[in-house]
């Protein structure tokens, strides 16, 4: 049975997510999907329309062997691994001419992965300790611009956790202010550490 986290940098390749939106060298180490209000679960390469997107979903951690590696030196002050989930579009207008990619539909901080007492049973869905950054803003694919691939990011917040001052663009929720986003130099100038990846597919209409 193949690692699942080989099975994650496989996919992301064979949608060409690595290296359009992600460096080559990526090396996740945490697991995790995200599960939509009515059920639907986003999980690598997953094709969704819009209507089962419209809402913003939960985040689901999957469970690993504990790995004090993984958390290294980016915890929080009570010693909890908190995290930022980012979700962008890099085939905005289409994946045939991306003039705005990436088009930052979400991102939000401060996630926290529940008590580790549930981790070797079951699924787990993260804690949101704070409000969105940029609001959840469900895919909408131009028409007839065909299969767009909705990127998932998660990083892993620096040690007290970081702030996002006001008037960054991340505040910026019209379509305009979305557009033509960077979510790795993000996570670089905040000083995150991109762990896990996922994306789904959302199909236009003709």
């Amino acid at each position: 049975m193949a690692d699942p986290l080989t099975a994650v940098v496989t996919a992301l390749k064979r949608e060409q997510i690595i290296p359009d939106v992600i460096p080559e060298d990526f090396d996740p180490t945490v697991l995790f999907s995200v599960i939509y209000p009515n059920g639907k679960e986003a999980l690598l390469s997953t094709e969704l329309t819009r209507e089962e997107a419209l809402n913003e979903p939960d985040i689901n951690f999957t469970p690993m062997v504990p790995s004090d590696e993984a958390a290294g030196d980016s915890t929080s002050d009570s010693g909890e691994t908190t995290y930022t989930l980012v979700m962008m579009d890099p085939d905005a207008p289409s994946r045939a001419d991306p003039k705005f990619k990436e088009f930052r539909h979400w991102v939000i901080s401060g996630l926290k992965s529940p008590a580790d007492s549930s981790r070797e049973t079951e699924n787990l869905v993260a804690l949101k300790t704070k409000p969105s950054t940029t609001p959840y803003r469900p895919p909408g694919p131009p028409p007839g611009s065909g299969i767009h691939r909705y990127t998932l990011l998660l990083f892993q917040e620096p040690r007290g956790g970081y702030t996002i001052p006001k008037g960054a663009k991340e505040y910026g929720a019209a379509l305009e202010e979305r557009r033509s986003w960077n979510a790795v130099a993000f996570g670089k100038q905040y000083g995150l550490k991109l762990v896990g990846a996922n994306y789904f597919l959302v199909r236009s209409t003709e």
